[in-house]
């Protein structure tokens, strides 16, 4: 479940093995959000046992002179799949000394591969395990997700291993309420109600006043800043209140969103107002309050969201605030159809044809195909055959090169 530290589970055995065999990991992260606190948690560990490893991003972000330090440099480097994609795989002879150490391949928030996402994911890995077995290495997989229906399934999908299950939680928990609000009507004959997005300011407004650290999901960067700026009006008069509101979302300055994670990390905010970007598995502290402006779309991420409070054994509270839309509507007057359901299980197709063949064309500019070689679970012939004949491969020998 959220906030159970599944971290640990990964970290541990990473770090242990970096220490005694000098292997390497590289960990992916869907943000670069949480590729930064990932690395700061590594750092902190690293720091405290004195263990004199080296943790790196490698994201857009990283800059040029720094790259080589990091694949020469780095026992444990985080990355995303994008960066794996495009900047590591095609140059994996410059991540040779990296490629033969490597033992571990992390991915956390492993639900958010899902869909025509998670089956280029899905290739792109097929594509790591070629340039390992290469360089004579298979790595183990560890992956953690949370609010899955099928988290076995899914990993089997994504990864083309057979996973062992890991589901129960020991980790401690306080209280958590829900709370479910569906605005006043104002206009009983229309059927129109009071917008979700005034109820949404008004509890935001009680807790900051009764001192609960609290968080607010909107459903766009628009509704971020439009409550942000309301809520900072509504403490104008206090000179302290406003600089402890701040909005999070994307089209921020990294630095900026450095900024607001650190503060609200260290429990120097009273408040953020954010998109569904703070709806994955960055450190927010101890939070008292989460407050849902909509239905999300999905039971897994409505739980993911209320799951941001409460994370320290303390009592919390979730309110979800119904909008106009008909979802909304069903969600809260049917509670019970919610507090019954079992999350969605994810879903990917990482042999749809249109996928698998851009990702053939990448894997052989990378590595020439050996005649009969598998990608995935199966050879693919018939597919070099097509790419021979639209002049994107040769046969040259028993090798298709690009």
């Amino acid at each position: 479940p959220t906030a159970s530290g599944k971290s640990l589970c990964y970290n541990l055995p990473v770090l242990q093995s970096a220490l005694e065999q000098r292997s390497k990991a590289l960990y992916l992260f869907p943000t670069k959000a949480l590729a930064q606190d990932q690395v700061a948690e590594l750092l902190a560990l690293n720091q405290a046992g004195e263990l004199g490893l080296g943790a790196y991003t490698f994201d857009g972000d990283t800059p040029s002179d720094a790259r080589k330090a990091v694949r020469t440099k780095g026992d444990v480097v985080v990355s995303n799949p994008d960066m794996l994609h495009s900047a590591i795989l095609p140059h994996h002879t410059k991540w040779a000394q990296f490629f033969r150490a490597l033992r571990y391949v992390v991915i956390d928030e492993l639900h958010i591969y899902r869909g025509v996402f998670g089956s280029h994911v899905a290739n792109v890995l097929r594509r790591l395990d070629r340039i390992a077995a290469h360089y004579g290495v298979r790595p183990v997989y560890l992956m953690c997700t949370a609010t899955l229906g099928n988290p076995a399934e899914h990993a089997a999908r994504v990864t083309g291993r057979a996973p062992q299950l890991i589901s129960d939680s020991g980790a401690p928990s306080g209280d958590r309420h829900l709370l479910f609000v569906n605005p006043p009507p104002v206009n009983p004959d229309l059927g129109i109600r009071a917008s979700s997005q005034s109820q949404v300011t008004k509890i935001a407004r009680q807790a900051i006043r009764l001192g609960l650290k609290t968080l607010v999901f909107e459903p766009s960067r628009l509704r971020v800043e439009v409550v942000t700026k309301y809520l900072k009006d509504v403490f104008d008069a206090d000179p302290r209140k406003p600089e402890r509101i701040r909005a999070y979302r994307g089209g921020h300055l990294p630095l900026e969103r450095r900024l607001t994670e650190r503060k609200l990390r260290e429990g120097e905010l009273d408040c953020v107002v954010s998109t569904s970007a703070l709806e994955l598995g960055v450190d927010v502290g101890s939070l008292d309050v989460c407050v849902l402006d909509g239905y999300p779309g999905s039971v897994a991420a409505t739980w993911q969201r209320l799951g941001r409070a409460g994370r320290r054994q303390q009592a919390s509270l979730g309110v979800f605030v119904a909008g106009s839309e008909a979802l909304d509507q069903y969600v809260v007057r049917h509670p019970e159809f919610f507090l019954e359901a079992t999350p969605e299980s994810a879903r990917i197709c990482a042999d749809q044809e249109l996928i698998l063949f851009d990702h053939l064309r990448c894997a052989a500019f990378e590595l020439a195909f050996q005649r009969g070689e598998h990608f995935g679970d199966s050879p693919r012939e018939e597919y070099f055959q097509v790419l021979v004949e639209d002049g994107v491969l040769h046969l040259d020998g028993d090798h298709y090169h690009w």
